[in-house]
């Protein structure tokens, strides 16, 4: 599957400075299942937000096909697995990118239809990983 990496790191980047663009994610993340606001009830949300603006980074970097996150990925993977210390059902996994994509058309004034769709099948790749890796 191939995209416009270069585009979406820029969207990522645009996003990043609005300061409301990771807690808009959260709130749209929450508000979607009951179990996923359950996930998150003992946050460290300062803890949380650096590592969701890590992981980000290394899923478009994983989906753009850079194997120099692949350990990076695998250990995300894990922690979100079935046996991991967060595990996470993959049937979730659709209210991530939704959540995401549409924190990302908030708050990345040049976001485009195209854009976005570049966008979704970025994230698929690595929810898809997270899947199989279940």
């Amino acid at each position: 599957m191939s995209f416009n990496t270069e585009a979406i790191q820029g969207s990522y980047g645009r996003c990043l400075r609005s300061k409301g663009f990771i807690p808009r994610f959260y709130e749209l993340l929450q508000s979607r299942d009951y179990r996923i606001s359950n996930l998150f009830s003992e946050t460290d949300w300062t803890k949380q937000n650096k590592a969701l603006r890590r992981g980000i980074s290394i899923a478009l970097t994983f989906a753009g096909g850079s194997n120099i996150v692949q350990g990076s990925m695998d250990q995300m993977a894990d922690v979100h697995s079935r046996s991991g210390r967060a595990p996470v059902d993959p049937v979730l996994y659709k209210h991530w990118r939704e959540s995401l994509l549409q924190a990302v058309e908030e708050n990345d004034p040049r976001a485009t239809p195209e854009l976005m769709a570049e966008w979704g099948k970025a994230l698929k790749v690595t929810t898809d990983y997270f899947t199989q890796r279940f």
